[in-house]
């Protein structure tokens, strides 16, 4: 067939049916209106803790530092960099598709008859091989390998969220920690202290021995926590040094409630610096979850599936192939010498007609994978929300737990030093002393749990509302 006879045919096959094979991809799966649950309503704002950079958010000069470091060392991005890499060479294969290959292909042989004077022959050629896409299949893996370079970019950003998540949530845990063990030992003071008065009440014969017994008992108590804080300490350093790609070492920080979030212009105890209102009222609007590089993810990823289907698709119409090659032989049926140039020129197109049910098998699989990532992204839609609202309401909890635990802490200070000071003067007994301060050591940790809740809970709302991306 000559070349222009199937440019012809070509030309007929792409008015027919090239408009359906060259679709580009549109999104537009369904989602739960009620993303975010009945009781959060949707608002059509641009206001969001979302929107601010991680550096706004954490303003904790330390913090910044050690978020630069993971995110400069941690073997886990880099290898989601070493990814991105890896789908631009193929994206970039994949637009050199269109060009024809060539290749320098030269032969030579030595041939001799009965003993004769061997013969030299020799091609010297370059070759040329153009896939024409008629059909869309070129064009298709293109924004496929496209699809997949998006993927991986939103690969990267997610690991990069995460990690500075994360590396956040350590270190306000060692701050937490840094404050349970400052507690302790004060408490561990003030016990010893308690208890070298029972022995002295004791041996004046003025106490018990039981006293003496159960406030040691209670004192001892506390130095087995005061040892279970600091091991947790040295772990959770050494989780940040794993994420740092570092031997674990010593972890610089701030001391707890001496920085707040993103708005340090909160006033008030550390508590209230947290927890202000403000810090709250974010304003939830209903495409607010685009953000997220999971959801986008999911999208990219339906959209490679469905340049997948339009491959499979294009699989069952013609393929062209221009090939040609030209260059100088002296075999051409008589041997010369020197050699002589010469070309020639080929034009196939190639129409299955039975492929052992591999092509239809591969269309009706790439459909079913794209109806699959359709239910999933989907699910991962709905699973964000459900993150949104599993966020706002730790926040809320603690944020409303705050009040009551930090008075309870201020009322049970007060009732410790009373209850003191009346066994001093021998109108308590130590029983009603050790209650106080159980109870006081009890409401100062479970206050500063709950702090430490209260800013793991924001830290969750900041990424799932698409935060950390920048």
């Amino acid at each position: 067939m000559k070349i222009k006879n199937i440019i012809a045919v070509a030309a007929v096959g792409m008015s027919l049916t090239g408009c359906g094979l060259y679709n580009k991809y549109e999104q537009k799966t369904d989602t739960p209106s009620d993303v975010f649950g009945d009781n959060i309503a949707s608002q059509n704002t641009d206001s969001s803790i979302a929107e601010m950079s991680w550096r706004e958010f954490f303003t904790d000069p330390l913090l910044q530092q050690l978020i630069d470091q993971v995110l400069a060392n941690n073997v886990d991005l880099n290898s989601a960099r070493i990814a991105v890499e890896k789908s631009q060479a193929s994206l970039s294969a994949a637009r050199l598709a269109y060009l024809p290959s060539l290749a320098f292909a030269p032969q030579g042989s030595l041939s001799s008859f009965d003993g004769a004077k061997p013969t030299k022959t020799y091609n010297l050629q370059l070759q040329a091989s153009w896939d024409l896409d008629v059909f869309g299949s070129i064009t298709s893996k293109k924004r496929a390998a496209k699809a997949v370079l998006l993927q991986s970019q939103l690969t990267e950003e997610a690991t990069r969220a995460n990690l500075i998540s994360t590396t956040a949530q350590f270190y306000y845990r060692l701050q937490m920690l840094d404050r349970e063990l400052e507690i302790l030992n004060m408490t561990d003071s003030l016990w010893g202290a308690s208890l070298d008065t029972q022995k002295a009440l004791w041996e004046n014969g003025q106490a018990y021995s039981t006293a003496v017994n159960q406030l040691e008992s209670s004192w001892l108590s506390v130095k087995t926590q005061i040892v279970d804080i600091a091991r947790t300490i040295r772990s959770t350093e050494n989780e940040i040094c794993r994420l740092l790609g570092v031997t674990p070492q010593h972890v610089e920080r701030s001391k707890w409630g001496t920085s707040a979030l993103h708005h340090p212009q909160a006033e008030g105890d550390t508590g209230q610096r947290v927890f202000d209102k403000q810090f709250l009222k974010i304003g939830v609007s209903a495409n607010m979850l685009e953000r997220r590089p999971d959801i986008r993810l999911a999208n990219a990823t339906m959209e490679e599936a469905f340049y997948n289907t339009q491959s499979a698709r294009a699989a069952f119409f013609p393929s062209i192939t221009l090939s040609g090659s030209a260059g100088w032989t002296n075999n051409n049926g008589i041997i010369v010498d020197p050699g002589k140039f010469l070309w020639n020129a080929i034009g196939s197109l190639t129409q299955p007609i039975f492929a052992r049910g591999s092509i239809k098998a591969n269309y009706k699989i790439q459909k079913l994978t794209e109806e699959d990532l359709q239910k999933k992204y989907v699910q991962t839609v709905i699973d964000a929300g459900n993150e949104v609202n599993e966020a706002l309401a730790d926040c809320q909890a603690s944020r409303d737990k705050h009040q009551y635990y930090h008075r309870q802490v201020q009322v049970l200070h007060d009732a410790y030093i009373g209850t003191h000071e009346l066994m001093d003067n021998g109108k308590a007994n130590y029983l009603e002393v050790l209650t106080a301060q159980e109870s006081l050591l009890s409401a100062q940790l479970n206050e500063v749990s709950n702090m430490y809740n209260g800013t793991q809970a924001i830290i969750a709302l900041y990424i799932a509302l698409g935060g950390g991306i920048k």
